[in-house]
């Protein structure tokens, strides 16, 4: 195993999650609403009356902070180390589990667990648990294949 030192950066992560805790915070409190990801787009391919343009310019708040920070810092690359029949597995099997989950890790792991929320917590805990799992048979067993 390798870790990269260099990308070891403990305060700019702790300064990260503390903007996404305040943000999550206000928005419950300001809103009165969750700030699950998957809820909130969920609820735009079903729309309610009165209910889009929040939930429209919280989604494009998330694709245009990047384009923003773009205008005044350069991106880090992207590096993709598959192809894309995997990538579109992959992004419907997150969305079968968040259905299956009611939520998604957003919801759930920075939302759920801060209100103390027991389902939100078994939920984090099989998030986590499913993604150690498919690193270890993705690095360890299928590599001898």
């Amino acid at each position: 195993m390798f870790i990269d030192w260099n990308a070891f950066t403990p305060v700019s992560a702790l300064i990260g999650g503390a903007v996404i805790g305040a943000a999550a915070a206000a928005f419950v409190v300001l809103n009165g609403r969750i700030a699950g990801v998957s809820g909130i787009l969920g609820g735009l391919l079903r729309p309610a009356r009165g209910d889009i343009a929040w939930r429209a310019a919280f989604v494009a708040g998330l694709v245009g902070s990047p384009l923003a920070y773009g205008v005044f810092a350069d991106l880090p690359a992207i590096r993709v180390d598959t192809d894309i029949a995997v990538l579109v597995a992959a992004g419907l099997l997150v969305g079968v589990g968040t259905r299956y989950g009611s939520g998604c890790t957003s919801g759930h792991g920075v939302c759920g667990i801060s209100r103390l929320s027991p389902r939100a917590l078994v939920a984090t805990l099989a998030f986590m648990a499913a993604g150690f799992a498919t690193v270890f048979v993705a690095r360890y067993l299928l590599t001898g294949l």
